[in-house]
């Protein structure tokens, strides 16, 4: 049993473990039982993003919730293994390590691209993005972004230097605001406890630097998996567009559209993410039995 220590304020800290499998060494969340929900969180978040949706899913599934490769508190085994491919293919052998069979993999914005490649890797599985980072960045953005990111986590102190001047409950407060959604103190608690953690800025800048989803966007057609994607029109990060064009491509995918809240809506709204998720999955999952 590998110790673990998190922060006093940690959502659902009792439902926590570590659990080693190559090559990270990963921190989920477990609640619940019956047929097995994943949760991926986005860029820069952890399995606090999870923390009022979670339970309620947990009434009817079994939940797990995990932390990617270098963020939150995973750590991270393989700098090389923080593009989507590698933390599909790691989280894919994490599972089968511990005998979970997902049967639907939920994603906040890129984890659900993650959770798309993951489909292809162990299919039949059902996947729900909650504003999916599903584009690609377009003319110099295209390499210019990844680039930075790129020399951001090689250069050294950078996320020291960042943690230590964007660790502040200002700076968080605002950083949040540019997302479109206002998610309350706790929360804002949560993503300074974060951001003032070098490891989870230093795991973010990595994942930013091998982000590549060209085959991933390519292969749309392609997919075999039910989807669900889901936006809110106040997302000041991924515009729902992004999602209405990857549904227009997924032949076994559906958009709905929640009014009135920001990227991280899953946290704002939790009940009304719920109420869209669970009526879906009911319907899939017995169409897919059947």
């Amino acid at each position: 049993m590998h110790k673990l220590t998190l922060p006093a304020n940690w959502p659902h800290r009792a439902a926590s473990r570590h659990i080693a499998s190559r090559p990270h060494l990963w921190h989920v969340q477990v609640m619940g039982d019956g047929p097995l929900l994943l949760l991926l969180h986005g860029a820069g978040g952890a399995t606090h993003s999870w923390r009022h949706l979670m339970p309620i899913l947990a009434a009817s599934y079994k939940v797990v919730a995990l932390d990617l490769p270098g963020q939150g508190f995973t750590r991270l085994g393989a700098r090389g293994r923080c593009g989507v491919d590698a933390m599909a293919a790691d989280i894919v052998a994490l599972c089968d390590d511990q005998g979970w069979h997902p049967a639907a993999i939920i994603g906040h914005s890129a984890g659900a691209a993650v959770a798309l490649r993951m489909a292809e890797l162990r299919p039949p599985v059902v996947v729900i993005g909650i504003n999916a980072a599903l584009g690609s960045f377009d003319g110099t953005a295209g390499w210019l972004f990844p680039f930075m990111a790129k020399m951001l986590s090689i250069t050294p102190m950078v996320p020291q230097i960042f943690s230590k001047l964007s660790g502040t409950p200002a700076r968080v407060k605002t950083l949040l605001a540019s997302t479109g959604s206002d998610i309350g103190a706790d929360g804002e608690a949560q993503y300074l406890t974060l951001i003032r953690m070098a490891g989870h800025v230093d795991g973010t800048l990595t994942m930013m630097a091998q982000w590549q989803l060209d085959g991933l966007l390519s292969r749309l057609p392609a997919q075999q998996a039910a989807c669900l994607l889901i936006t809110s029109d106040g997302d000041k990060a991924v515009p729902p567009s992004v999602s209405i064009n990857a549904v227009a491509k997924i032949p076994r995918a559906v958009h709905v559209a929640i009014p009135g809240f920001g990227h991280l809506v899953h946290e704002e709204a939790a009940m009304t993410v719920a109420d869209i998720i669970l009526p879906y999955l009911d319907r899939v999952l017995a169409e897919n039995a059947g």
